[in-house]
């Protein structure tokens, strides 16, 4: 089955992006098309308030509703339409009976032909689309057509815009002692709205173009100094897992200081160790099979040399060379499948906070017993240089330390007489601790000491097969494990060997 082809971190962060800007653009169109009519509306909330007074006076006046008494009214109650440009009044047939325009000083207001657009009634019922398309002559003939023909009982709400400016008016009937009478018009200049409505438009046209902006230097910043670094880091690892000879420069973001910079050291030492512990198997196992060859070569031609002798000294040496033998393999066996598990198990234990003349102090007195039990008079002493009763604490895993103190002790042991002195010192260089273990053995006859840190080295005349060759490799193992260093070289003025383990103190 073909996988699924995923899409990358930035084209999801586009399509969300865009789906948010589509639901945003969505609601921003339903509130631009929605905020003229509330405006027209809360306009014509003022228009039914001057219209319920202009009744409530007409009323309270008992004005009747004809051309005379109306005009008459208008010039006397002019107050009431201040705010208002233009107020006619008509009866019941549509007739126009009065109009504010005959007491302006202005007479040119509304002299030209209105286009009325009838957008909806004050309860925002949709009106008919013939009506919502009609356009109204404001001359008397059109009016009259218009209340007679449209008007439904209900007021109506007419907006007009003609040339810059834009007009809302007011269409409703008037009640006199709860008898219609005839209609009043109430229109009012109201580009107001217009420019209320073309701020919120500019404003949200900004807002947008702002926020678009932003969006684009972000995805760039985030292609370019995130997403792109992963990606590299991606065919980074993909090459190494397909042992691929293509190269990645990757050494560019080792000095950034963020996650991106933490994720590509982190993969980098992590594929560096992993490459090292390969190779290191490799290694390992090429020398054991030439380790294992050796002695294997020796047991078949001892064995065959067994079958042909008939003397039984040649024969007990013939059989122990044959146990020599095995306990070589067996040793190299073991030691090989011991050293694998401690590998496995460094990189998954925690590391503490540990004073380390606890830990000489414990080996020490474990092979000081060991020794006594096998009356060995060899004295191991302990010399401590500084801190003056301060503890030498370092980070680490107390039980590898415990055996890299233990493997260097034997070592010293058995390359030591009877009546001979094994001094470890304990001291401070700069900021590490120092560990000097010194013997008076017979020391380093290669021109290289280091050597002895190499697998299956073995310098041992006696003894051969009690030892595989591997404990000082893998000494040196726990102590680069540490972030320590290990060294190997012949005393100064006296016999004997000196091995030096520097470990890090602890901050």
């Amino acid at each position: 089955m073909k996988q699924k082809k995923t899409a990358s971190i930035l084209r999801k962060f586009l399509l969300f992006n865009l789906l948010v800007f589509s639901v945003l653009g969505l609601f921003t169109i339903v509130y631009l098309n929605a905020v003229q009519p509330n405006l027209v509306k809360k306009r014509v909330q003022d228009h039914f308030t001057i219209i319920k007074n202009t009744s409530d006076h007409l009323q309270r006046l008992e004005v009747s509703f004809e051309e005379k008494n109306i005009k008459n009214f208008l010039l006397s109650t002019r107050f009431l339409f201040q705010s208002l440009d233009r107020v006619q009044f008509f009866n019941l047939s549509g007739k126009l009976i009065a109009d504010t325009n005959i007491l302006d000083l202005d007479q040119n207001v509304f002299s030209e032909i209105d286009q009325i657009i009838i957008e909806e009634d004050l309860n925002n019922k949709p009106i008919s689309d013939s009506t919502k398309a009609g356009k109204l002559n404001d001359d008397n003939d059109k009016i009259e057509q218009s209340i007679i023909n449209r008007y439904k009982d209900e007021p109506m709400i007419i907006e007009n815009q003609t040339q810059n400016n834009f007009f809302v008016s007011t269409l409703s009937k008037i009640s006199i002692n709860k008898a219609e009478v005839g209609y009043i018009k109430v229109t009012e200049q109201a580009d107001d709205i217009l420019i209320a409505v073309s701020e919120r438009k500019n404003f949200v046209l900004r807002t947008v173009l702002g926020i678009a902006i932003v969006i684009l230097i972000f995805s760039i910043f985030l292609n370019k100094y995130i997403l792109k670094p992963i990606g590299l880091i991606v065919q980074y690892s993909e090459a190494i897992k397909r042992k691929s000879d293509k190269n990645f420069n990757i050494d560019k973001f080792f000095v950034r200081q963020d996650e991106v910079g933490k994720l590509t050291k982190s993969i980098h030492e992590m594929t560096t160790e992993l490459q090292k512990r390969t190779n290191r198997a490799e290694t390992f196992s090429t020398d054991l099979a030439h380790e294992i060859r050796n002695p294997l070569a020796s047991l078949k031609g001892a064995s065959e040399l067994l079958d042909k002798s008939d003397k039984q000294n040649d024969k007990e040496k013939l059989l122990k060379i044959i146990s020599h033998d095995v306990e070589r393999i067996e040793r190299l066996i073991t030691d090989y499948t011991q050293m694998l598990k401690d590998e496995a198990s460094l990189s998954r234990e925690k590391m503490d906070k540990i004073d380390l003349i606890e830990i000489i102090n414990n080996v020490t007195e474990d092979f000081k017993n060991d020794l006594f039990n096998q009356s060995k008079e060899i004295k191991i002493t302990i010399n401590k240089v500084g801190k003056n009763g301060k503890g030498f604490y370092v980070l680490g895993i107390e039980s590898r330390l415990e055996q890299v103190i233990a493997n260097l002790l034997d070592n010293a042991i058995s390359f030591s007489k009877n009546n001979d002195t094994i001094e470890i010192e304990l001291a401070v260089i700069s900021n590490n601790y120092v560990i000097r273990i010194k013997d008076q053995g017979p020391g380093f006859l290669e021109s290289s000491p280091d050597k002895i840190f190499k697998r299956f080295y073995s310098n041992r005349p006696k003894s051969f097969g009690e030892h595989s060759g591997l404990g000082l490799n893998i000494v040196k193992n726990i102590v680069e494990l540490h972030n320590g260093t290990i060294s190997a070289s012949n005393r100064m003025n006296t016999n004997g060997a000196q091995i030096e383990v520097l470990l890090p103190k602890l901050v």
